[in-house]
């Protein structure tokens, strides 16, 4: 990996000397608002590659950035959707059972009196309605 890196910047060099000896001529830059210094036309193009090369670089991090910040939020979002259906299923399983009877309560109802099973009322009629219809 080294190597590669090494052999990129010894590339990217030569193709700068290359490029500073085949534009040897002088060019004077205007900058709209100010006139630069007359300089070499391959160390002008040098300095816009690295420029433009910079400016894309801080860009693109700038950018990334901004997509990592809207995933996490997204994700955090989406965690925040289950948490919110986990606290919900919690709730209603903590009122049914707020709101289930007592054992005492549903043998002796609220009065204190045991109450008797409809149930079993209703089976206990409907036997002696058999006998009676028997009978």
């Amino acid at each position: 990996m080294r190597f590669l890196l090494f052999v990129l910047l010894f590339l990217s060099f030569a193709y700068a000397l290359g490029l500073v000896l085949a534009n040897n001529t002088d060019i004077g830059v205007n900058l709209l608002f100010s006139q630069a210094f007359a300089m070499n036309l391959g160390l002008l193009l040098i300095i816009c590659l690295i420029l433009g090369i910079v400016i894309g670089m801080l860009l693109a991090l700038l950018l990334f950035r901004v997509f990592q910040t809207k995933w996490e939020i997204s994700r955090l979002q989406k965690a925040n959707q289950n948490l919110q259906q986990q606290l919900t299923q919690a709730n209603v399983v903590i009122d049914r059972q707020a709101n289930a009877p007592t054992v005492e309560e549903a043998v002796y109802g609220t009065t204190g009196v045991p109450v008797q099973d409809e149930t079993l009322a209703t089976v206990d009629n409907a036997s002696e309605l058999t006998k009676r219809k028997r009978d």
